[in-house]
């Protein structure tokens, strides 16, 4: 089963969401950075990689929320891992994403965002 780490990362009361370029699978969706985990990879060395190559930072040790296993239509079953993303070094710099915001948790769900990272939204997690 393929799996997906989503970082949540905290400035403030704000919360960094990413929309996908229109060339990309799932255009103009938005998501958490992150992405799949390679073969041999955990997923926490799968999220720091993910954050590296998308936002150009090194995350600290990232801390588990929760897991579920969602399917896209036509699709086989993945696994998103949550992962909230305590610290970061550098300046997060967007490399890949069409548009990259800094948005209330309470807020969120006027955004459109991927068909998976929706029951994490309404989980209330977000707000804990």
């Amino acid at each position: 089963m393929t799996i997906v780490v989503a970082g949540i990362l905290r400035r403030d009361s704000k919360i960094l969401i990413c929309r996908r370029r229109a060339d990309q699978q799932h255009a103009l969706k938005w998501e958490f950075p992150g992405g799949k985990v390679e073969p041999d990879e955990l997923p926490v060395a799968a999220l720091q990689r993910e954050l590296r190559e998308e936002l150009g930072i090194e995350a600290e040790l990232p801390g588990e929320l929760t897991r579920y296993e969602f399917a896209y239509p036509g699709k086989q079953p993945i696994l998103l891992v949550f992962m909230a993303v305590p610290a970061w070094q550098g300046e997060i710099k967007n490399l890949i994403f069409d548009t990259i915001v800094w948005e209330d948790a309470g807020n969120l769900p006027r955004y459109d965002f991927l068909e998976g990272d929706v029951p994490f939204l309404v989980s209330g997690l977000l707000n804990t």
